[in-house]
């Protein structure tokens, strides 16, 4: 079971507790939980405002084993309008590239945020992958 949770937060909410959005898939081959702008085919979405996340932005897949990878999904620019920041409990942030891919340890957690270029927001998934 992969579970999924989201904050969006803007600057004037910054220290304020934003409202979570939750969204959660079994470790089944083939299972995808999206995050991004399209509510059609993203679980957890974001404004439609924020055009600094995609539509479909980043796609957390179940691989054939039952292990989960993440991968921040190329758009349609050469370039992104965010960075993403990837840390894993007990490790520091590290920075996700455009278009890379992460393999979820089982029984691990941590969190992906994304961060505006131009303004001080940001949309955080965290993710518990369940042993």
């Amino acid at each position: 079971m992969l579970e999924l949770t989201m904050a969006s937060v803007a600057g004037a909410d910054a220290g304020a507790t934003a409202g979570m959005l939750m969204a959660d898939a079994p470790s089944d081959p083939g299972a995808v939980l999206r995050v991004g702008r399209d509510r059609a085919m993203c679980r957890l979405a974001t404004p439609d405002d924020w055009l600094f996340v995609s539509r479909v932005h980043l796609e957390f897949l179940c691989g054939p084993d039952g292990s989960w990878q993440v991968t921040w999904l190329r758009g349609s620019r050469s370039e992104p309008s965010s960075e993403v920041r990837l840390t894993l409990a007990g490790q520091p942030a590290q920075a996700f590239p455009y278009g890379g891919t992460a393999k979820l340890p089982a029984g691990s957690s941590g969190e992906l945020v994304i961060q505006d270029r131009t303004g001080p927001r940001t949309v955080n998934v965290g993710f518990y992958h369940e042993a």
